[in-house]
C-alpha cells in the first residue's frame, strides 16, 4: 500500500492508495512514506486546490465501501466546487432517507476530494463533518471555494442552483 502525508492548511493529511488509485486522505501523519505516483499527483492537486487555483480533483479514486455508500459518493463528486446540496435532496436523488446519506457522509474514506462538506443540512444549517475539525473545518472548505468560485458575486449561479436539491 501507498502512503504519503503532506501538509496543508487543515493540519497534516494521509493520503492513501493502492498503487493504482487513491483510496483515503485522513488528518495525520505516516511514520514512513511509501508514496507512488498517484498519491504524487493527489498532493500536487491538493495544494492547488488549497490555494484556489484547481477546482475539480482528476484523480483515480478508489473509496472502499459498500454500493449505496458509493452511489452517495458519486452524487457528492457532482456538487460544483462553491455550491452545496441537502442531505434530503441527495436522498431524493438516490431513492433513499436523508439519515441513510448522512451516513455515508461520515463514512466518507477520501473527504475534501470527495466533498462531503457540500452537504448541508435543509434550510442551510451545515449538518455533521467526521473530518478533524468537525464544522469549523467544513466551514473553512465551504467558504474557501465560495471565495475562488465567485458565489455570491454573480457567476456562481450553476453552483448556488445545485443546492435545490
Amino acid at each position: 500500500m501507498a502512503r504519503l502525508s503532506i501538509g496543508s492548511p487543515l493540519g497534516p493529511l494521509m493520503l492513501s492508495g493502492d498503487g493504482s488509485a487513491l483510496t483515503s486522505v485522513g488528518w495525520g501523519r505516516f511514520e514512513h512514506d511509501e508514496p507512488d505516483a498517484v498519491l504524487t499527483e493527489a498532493a500536487r492537486q491538493l495544494e492547488a486546490y488549497f490555494t484556489g487555483r484547481l477546482q475539480r480533483f482528476d484523480l483515480p479514486l478508489k473509496p472502499a465501501g459498500t454500493a449505496f455508500r458509493r452511489s452517495v459518493w458519486d452524487a457528492m463528486l457532482a456538487i460544483p466546487y462553491g455550491g452545496t446540496a441537502t442531505y434530503g435532496g441527495m436522498a431524493k436523488l438516490l431513492g433513499s432517507a436523508p439519515r441513510a446519506v448522512g451516513g455515508a457522509c461520515g463514512a466518507n474514506p477520501i473527504p475534501i476530494i470527495i466533498p462531503c462538506h457540500r452537504v448541508l443540512a435543509s434550510g442551510g444549517a451545515p449538518g455533521g463533518y467526521s473530518g478533524h475539525g468537525g464544522l469549523d473545518t467544513k466551514a473553512w472548505l465551504l467558504a474557501l471555494e465560495r471565495r475562488h468560485a465567485g458565489v455570491g458575486q454573480g457567476n456562481g449561479a450553476a453552483a448556488e442552483q445545485f443546492a435545490l436539491l
